[in-house]
């Protein structure tokens, strides 16, 4: 059996998250206005307030998406929405469609394919994008700050501890 290289871990603090909205501010503005954005519950939740208000955005909605897990579907299980906004709140807007990070790519792809079909034009985005990671060759997030091989745990998700790792404080810069 061939063993496997433990996958690197990368822990950020709020400046690095906020020097992350700093990179992707000039390619979101000049790309245009944003009619509503779809937060992508639950990691896109924070990243998506705070695009938020660095782009004006009002209209504010959100996509809980669950891909079951089955032994036989494995990675191309097909998703279950278990929370998406009704098509008359995208039907003609400019939607940016964000998460905090595009591993495998399964759901940010299923939430653009659904605000599609609802008649939005959607925009993927992102914090972090692992391309070594996604299921998808000829799709990547529209937007997105940083490339990245690593697991990325947010300021956000410290004090909860993520896969085993011990969190504690940061140390002070």
């Amino acid at each position: 059996m061939a063993s496997q290289r433990p996958m690197r871990h990368e822990v950020l603090t709020w400046s690095e998250v906020d020097k992350l909205v700093d990179i992707m501010l000039p390619s979101l503005k000049s790309a245009g206005l944003f009619d509503a954005m779809i937060m992508i519950t639950r990691g896109g939740v924070i990243p998506g307030g705070l695009l938020a208000e660095a782009l004006s955005i009002r209209h504010l909605l959100t996509a809980a998406v669950d891909f079951p897990a089955t032994e036989s579907a494995g990675l191309m299980a097909w998703p279950s929405f278990l929370q998406f906004p009704n098509a008359e709140l995208l039907n003609g807007r400019r939607t940016l469609i964000v998460d905090d990070v595009w591993g495998s790519g399964r759901t940010s792809t299923a939430v653009r394919g659904r605000a599609q079909a609802a008649g939005a034009q959607p925009f993927t985005c992102v914090f972090h994008y692992n391309p070594y990671r996604s299921l998808f060759n000829n799709a990547e997030p529209d937007f997105y700050g940083a490339i990245t091989d690593a697991y990325i745990v947010y300021p956000w998700e410290i004090d909860r501890g993520v896969r085993g790792i011990e969190m504690g404080m940061p140390e002070a810069n």
